[in-house]
Parts: C-alpha cells; structure tokens; sequence
C-alpha cells in the first residue's frame, strides 16, 4: 500500500527503519511510503519519528500521485516500486 505522510514541513528521521518496504522524502514534510501494514501502523511509526507536537497526516492512496517540483529521483522510486 502506497501512503502519503505529511509533517508539516518538518523532515522525517531515519526513514531507513520502521514498519514499511520503502519511503521517499518527497520534500522536507512530504513523504511516500510504500508498507504492507495498516494506516494506523505507519501513522504511529512516523508519530515516533517526529518531535512531539509536530501536526500529522497520513494517507492512504489509491494510485501513484501526480506532482512537479519534488526531490530528484521521486517518479523513479515510483516506477521501481511499480516494478515489484
């Protein structure tokens, strides 16, 4: 499943661990998660990720987003995650 995690501009540490296949920092703020897990599971991964306080939103979505502007390298780590 493919989520969409917003942190409100803050980055998010050490995407390297936590319950999911795969993330992309799109922008400081802005990151992809590619996980096999709930959206409560994420939610509360990336929850432990951020200081405390810090305003949350994870989604799920439906299909690849469309964007412009983001990190190098974003529409590749979509299309490589599409290829497994």
């Amino acid at each position: 499943m493919l989520y969409l995690a917003d942190t409100d501009g803050r980055p998010v540490d050490d995407l390297d661990s936590g319950p999911w296949l795969d993330a992309f920092a799109l922008r400081d703020g802005l990151t992809l998660i590619d996980s096999a897990e709930s959206r409560s599971v994420v939610y509360h991964a990336v929850k432990g990720l951020i200081p405390e306080g810090t305003p949350l939103l994870v989604a799920e979505l439906a299909d690849d987003p469309k964007f412009k502007g983001m990190a190098p390298g974003a529409a590749a780590w979509l299309a490589a995650r599409a290829g497994r």
